[in-house]
C-alpha cells in the first residue's frame, strides 16, 4: 500500500517558458538516491485524486527535495504544479521510488549522461550529487534540447562548461544559438560516438527522455561498442 506524506512548497522557480522547479520541505528525513522519483498526488474537492511521477532533480538534502515539472497542456497534474502552486502550499507525495535508474553517489567509475528535453532532470540530481561527493569522478553530459530558451538549469550548466568541471555538449534540435557552428537537428549516432566517453573505459550510461530519443540513443551506444548491461534507461511518452 502506498504511503503518502504531506510536504510544503518552500520555493518555486520558472526555469523555461513551460517548466518550473519546486522545492519541497519534508516532514521527516529521507535518503533519496540520485535518479529516483516521487509521486505527487492532487485531490479535488469532490474527492477525485490523481498522481504523477516526477524525477528528483536534487537529493543533496535529507529534509527537502526538488522536482522540475514540464507543463503538458492536456495534463491533469503538471498545469497545476507549473501555473498555480505557490510557496506555502501543501503537496502530497510518496517515495522516493526506483532503484534501477540511480547513481550510487561516491562511485568513482566513469558516468555518461544523455538527456532529452525534461529528461535531464534526474541526470541533474546525479551531477549535483557528484559535485559534492565525488567531484573527481569522470562525468560527461550530452543534452538534447529544442532551443536555447528550453535549456533546463541554464546557469548551472553554463558554470559546468566555463569551469570545465565536466564535459557538457548541448545539441539543439529546433533552433540553434546565434553563432553556433552546428545547425539545429537531432543528435546522430556518429555525434554520440564522438561526444561520449569511449566504450573502452566502460562507463555506466544513463539515458532519459522521450521514447524515440531513448531508443535511438541506446541503440547508438550499443553500436558504438558499449556493453548493453551498463546502459540504463528511463523514458516517458510524448
Amino acid at each position: 500500500m502506498t504511503t503518502w506524506q504531506l510536504t510544503s512548497v518552500t520555493a518555486v522557480a520558472d526555469i523555461t517558458p513551460t517548466a518550473r522547479t519546486l522545492r519541497l520541505a519534508l516532514p521527516e528525513h529521507i535518503h533519496a538516491m540520485p535518479g529516483q522519483h516521487i509521486d505527487i498526488r492532487l485531490t479535488a474537492e469532490d474527492g477525485y485524486s490523481t498522481a504523477r511521477a516526477y524525477s528528483l532533480s536534487d537529493v543533496r538534502e535529507t529534509r527537502s527535495v526538488e522536482v522540475t515539472v514540464e507543463r503538458l497542456e492536456d495534463g491533469e497534474v503538471s498545469p497545476y504544479l507549473v501555473d498555480v502552486v505557490e510557496v506555502g502550499d501543501p503537496l502530497e507525495i510518496s517515495g522516493p521510488h526506483g532503484r534501477w535508474f540511480t547513481w550510487p553517489a561516491g562511485d568513482d567509475r566513469p558516468v555518461q549522461l544523455i538527456g532529452g528535453g525534461s529528461g535531464v532532470a534526474p541526470l541533474m540530481s546525479m551531477i549535483r550529487s557528484r559535485e559534492v561527493e565525488a567531484p573527481h569522478t569522470p562525468f560527461s553530459l550530452v543534452y538534447s534540447v529544442r532551443s536555447p530558451e528550453n535549456v533546463y538549469y541554464r546557469d548551472e550548466i553554463r558554470q559546468l562548461i566555463e569551469h570545465r568541471r565536466m564535459d557538457v555538449h548541448l545539441i539543439h534540435t529546433r533552433v540553434a544559438p546565434v553563432g553556433s557552428v552546428r545547425p539545429a537537428g537531432r543528435v546522430t549516432a556518429a555525434e554520440l560516438a564522438a561526444l561520449t566517453i569511449d566504450s573502452v573505459r566502460s562507463p555506466t550510461v544513463f539515458i532519459c527522455g522521450p521514447n524515440h530519443f531513448v531508443e535511438h540513443c541506446a541503440k547508438s551506444m550499443i553500436d558504438a561498442g558499449h556493453d548493453p548491461t551498463r546502459i540504463r534507461t528511463e523514458r516517458f511518452g510524448e
